[in-house]
């Protein structure tokens, strides 16, 4: 368990199994990690073991919290913990966050049966009550939980630092720890690891260009460069931060309608609108709105503004609109270059 802070030498002891102490005080080795997370480094693999862990000093009547094994979202949920006593059982969702795995099926009914299985948690505590991250409830049939397991399923706030205030109303929550949020500071927190991504792919396709540079009559330089850099930029990080204030619902349109704007503006200039490079100017405003469009996609996954069935439906609309789209326009593009 990489950087988990845990300690055995003040472990708690159950029926089952010598359970470890976890601290709600978060490293510099921590902060480390989440920050090369963010940025995409060793991403798949910052995961805590699943199983069961103590804060404080619990007891067999103290809460039990359910949360995924992603290490974010542990060290999240655990630094808002100190000074209270309980029990965190962590499910496997193979290093997912709870909204991801439980649009995935890892967050869901099977993995928390058996983790109370296999944890002994009903002899471990005397009650028999779950607390569940509310953005976890879409994997999750609290129903079936309760006929296979004797545990009844509650679900605390959205946001980690409301569940002090929730536990001490007597696992209340106000209308305000139910409301989901996607703010400004939770877009951009998300920007680096889509950027880099899409950046590292992108440098592949460069690295053909170049080697396209070596026949072409027009080969491909600097302004080339920049125009489909902006595409990736406006893709990962512009459409995502002006998220609220683009015009339409649709992720994809948001990001088309922002990487035409900025393919306009970067074809104007270059002076690219003329009768000598009408042809590169279209395949550019074909192709690299198309790209943004689709990285803007990628944000479906990670936001609370549209659901499962949403994501899907617009998917299939908008993929081969943007494979067509992309296409057509990369085919003008390296015409232009290659005939000049």
């Amino acid at each position: 368990m990489s950087g988990c802070c845990c300690s055995r030498e003040n472990s708690s002891c159950c029926g089952f199994e010598t359970v470890a102490t976890v601290s709600t005080q978060l490293t510099m080795r921590d902060t480390l990690g989440a920050w090369k997370v963010r940025w995409g480094i060793g991403r798949m693999n910052y995961k805590v073991e699943p199983g069961l862990y103590a804060v404080g000093k619990p007891e067999n009547t103290s809460s039990v919290l359910v949360s995924a094994n992603y290490k974010l979202t542990f060290d999240s949920l655990r630094k808002e913990l100190s000074g209270l006593d309980c029990w965190l059982l962590i499910l496997d969702t193979r290093g997912v966050n709870v909204w991801c795995a439980a649009g995935k099926g890892t967050f869901g009914t099977d993995e928390l049966v058996n983790r109370i299985s296999q944890t002994g948690l009903s002899d471990v505590v005397t009650h028999r009550k779950l607390i569940l991250p509310q953005l976890g409830a879409v994997g999750i049939s609290a129903h079936e939980v309760q006929k296979r397991s004797g545990f009844a399923v509650a679900y605390g706030p959205v946001r980690a630092n409301d569940i002090k205030a929730y536990l001490a109303s007597g696992n209340r929550a106000t209308e305000a720890m139910r409301q989901v949020r996607f703010t400004l500071y939770d877009r951009l927190v998300l920007t680096p690891v889509e950027f880099v991504t899409a950046a590292r792919k992108f440098l592949l396709v460069f690295g053909w260009l170049f080697i396209i540079n070596l026949f072409a009559m027009r080969p491909f330089g600097l302004s080339d460069f920049v125009v489909c850099m902006g595409a990736v930029i406006t893709g990962t990080v512009i459409t995502p931060v002006l998220l609220p204030f683009i015009p339409g619902r649709s992720f994809a349109w948001k990001g088309w309608l922002a990487g035409l704007l900025g393919t306009i503006a970067i074809c104007q200039l270059n002076g690219w609108y003329s009768s000598k490079t009408w042809g590169l100017a279209l395949g550019y405003l074909l192709a690299l709105p198309s790209i943004s469009a689709y990285l803007a996609m990628n944000f479906t996954g990670s936001s609370t503004y549209t659901s499962f069935s949403g994501v899907t439906k617009e998917m299939k609309r908008a993929i081969p609109l943007i494979l067509i789209s992309v296409a057509v326009g990369t085919i003008l593009v390296l015409l232009k270059s290659l005939l000049g």
